[in-house]
């Protein structure tokens, strides 16, 4: 199935883990640390509201959007707009893991995720509509251009639903191995991130 398929078929569990992780790929856009949205994965996996794992996560990731610490660089366009995209990922998380506030969430995630990684492979073209092509299981629409962080995002989205919605693996057993998937690619996204910021010096 392809990426729109598996957000439309998913669950509120499942919506909520994918919308989490793709923030969480993102976070070293923002300067956090790789621990600081791990205790809304443990209030997912425990259930309920995660207001308060969240207002910190939001403290802990500074200033609010049009605060002179996100102003960006001289030339540091593109960065600025990959920031950009991750905090309105940060600012439109919902107050608890259910309703369809995260269904909308998800489907933003998912897009921003692999706008932020695009705007971030400065190697390759990849438009807007070969995203939404991607998202889509469109491959003819796709330009041979191909992000191979766009790719692999992609990739680590459909297999996150996957993983989720597989319940054999059992609720927490899903999240956990959701959570090592995003991960790698938070690994990878960082790497690049302090690829970029060498590159500005």
């Amino acid at each position: 199935m392809s990426l729109v398929e598996l957000i439309a078929q998913a669950d509120d569990r499942g919506l909520a883990a994918s919308g989490l992780a793709c923030l969480d790929r993102c976070v070293p856009v923002l300067g956090g640390d790789d621990d600081v949205l791990r205790p809304l994965w443990a209030r997912l996996a425990e259930g309920g509201d995660w207001r308060g794992p969240l207002a910190e996560a939001r403290s802990a990731l500074g200033a609010a959007p049009g605060d002179a610490a996100t102003a960006p660089a001289p030339g540091a366009g593109t960065s600025h707009e990959a920031t950009t995209l991750t905090r309105r990922m940060l600012d439109a998380v919902p107050a608890g893991p259910s309703g369809a506030e995260v269904r909308e969430w998800a489907d933003g995630c998912s897009v921003a995720a692999l706008q932020v990684h695009r705007l971030l492979d400065t190697a390759h073209a990849d438009g807007t509509r070969s995203v939404a092509a991607r998202r889509e299981g469109r491959t003819d629409a796709v330009s041979t251009l191909t992000s191979p962080l766009v790719a692999a995002e992609l990739r680590r989205q459909v297999r996150i639903l996957e993983l989720l919605a597989n319940k054999g693996a059992g609720p927490v057993g899903g999240l956990r191995q959701a959570l090592d998937v995003s991960m790698e690619g938070r690994r990878v996204l960082r790497a690049v991130v302090s690829r970029r910021a060498r590159g500005h010096h």
